[in-house]
């Protein structure tokens, strides 16, 4: 059998049942957007992710810069969806030997940024040769109140933080020649993709005040990412299309906003679920935070959305999954 045979998900459920066996300071393993430890009264937050050139990223589209704050970013954004704190921060770097020094540094003053606006410092790693830039992070936090996607509960309310889809268009955009800072219009998208900021701050606020019961950040997309939630909570979900946040700038490039907004990847927002008797609390939240409802928990297993004319359907998986379809980047 070949990856193209298997999907992301089928893969991780093969390796997360070789590795099930649980130390006694193991809170949390495979299965959520980080691993929890237990080391003494506190709990650390682990996780990684690997970005592969002509893959993830293309050269002659990413500068240097914006490639190495998103590195490290994407990784933020997972302790943010576990209501945590990132601390540190561990690179391995794969370059090919005609690499230039002006790229290398480049590359580390993107990172040294997005470092020092998230106070992450970097501790760790290696460095090596390959035949096309590959890129693995490591970023250790900590936590109190730890978020993951397991809690939430039929009637909890759905909430997402800030704009879908834009990302996605922002990628289009990007191969269609558009350049960061020529139009006023294209910006804020293809800010978007080549420069995502970690939603760590509302992550805390929600791990702080206890107020979500569940929470997963938007990767993959909408859709695979509410099914992942939706999995490990052990049941359904079921949102309101009208409902989704979309950005004017969006709106005004794409005529299917609505389902770059369910199914674009590489938007780095939270998803989170509210029980009913917190919901009253949100509104404190949405006066420092654009906080949108989009919709509820259900007994129901799977994910069912409710289109502009108030027909209930199934709503279709078919966000990013890696060995199944073409890459992101490309």
């Amino acid at each position: 059998m070949k990856l193209k045979s298997l999907s992301e998900k089928e893969l991780i459920t093969a390796i997360r049942k070789d590795f099930s066996d649980k130390s006694s300071d193991l809170t949390l393993g495979i299965g959520d957007d980080a691993a929890v430890i237990k080391v003494g009264d506190k709990h650390l937050i682990v996780t990684k992710d690997l970005l592969v050139e002509d893959f993830h990223f293309v050269s002659s589209l990413y500068s240097p810069y914006f490639l190495g704050r998103k590195s490290l970013n994407i990784n933020l954004s997972d302790i943010a969806a576990m209501g945590g704190r990132p601390k540190y921060a561990l690179l391995g770097l794969a370059l090919p030997e005609s690499t230039g020094t002006a790229w290398v540094e480049e590359y580390f003053s993107g990172l040294k940024s997005a470092a020092k606006e998230s106070g992450v410092a970097l501790v760790g790693g290696d460095i090596s040769q390959a035949k096309k830039i590959t890129i693995s992070v490591t970023v250790i936090g900590e936590g109190k109140n730890i978020l993951t996607r397991s809690g939430a509960g039929p009637g909890d309310s759905l909430f997402v933080s800030g704009t879908l889809g834009d990302a996605k268009e922002g990628l289009l955009l990007l191969n269609k020649g558009y350049i960061l800072g020529k139009d006023k219009k294209a910006d804020p998208l293809l800010r978007a993709f080549l420069n995502p900021k970690p939603q760590v701050s509302l992550g805390l606020d929600l791990s702080r005040s206890r107020l979500a019961s569940s929470m997963i950040d938007i990767s993959d997309g909408l859709s695979v990412d509410l099914s992942h939630l939706c999995q490990e909570s052990g049941c359904g979900a079921e949102i309101c299309l009208n409902r989704l946040p979309l950005s004017p700038e969006l709106r005004f490039w794409q005529r299917k906003a609505f389902d770059f907004a369910l199914h674009g990847g590489e938007d780095y927002r939270l998803l989170f679920s509210i029980p009913p008797k917190k919901i009253d609390i949100i509104s404190r939240l949405q006066k420092k935070y654009r906080i949108t409802y989009i919709g509820k928990m259900i007994k129901t297993k799977g994910v069912y959305l409710i289109d502009q004319r108030g027909k209930r359907k199934p709503l279709e998986i078919k966000g990013y999954q890696h060995f199944r379809k073409k890459s992101p980047a490309l």
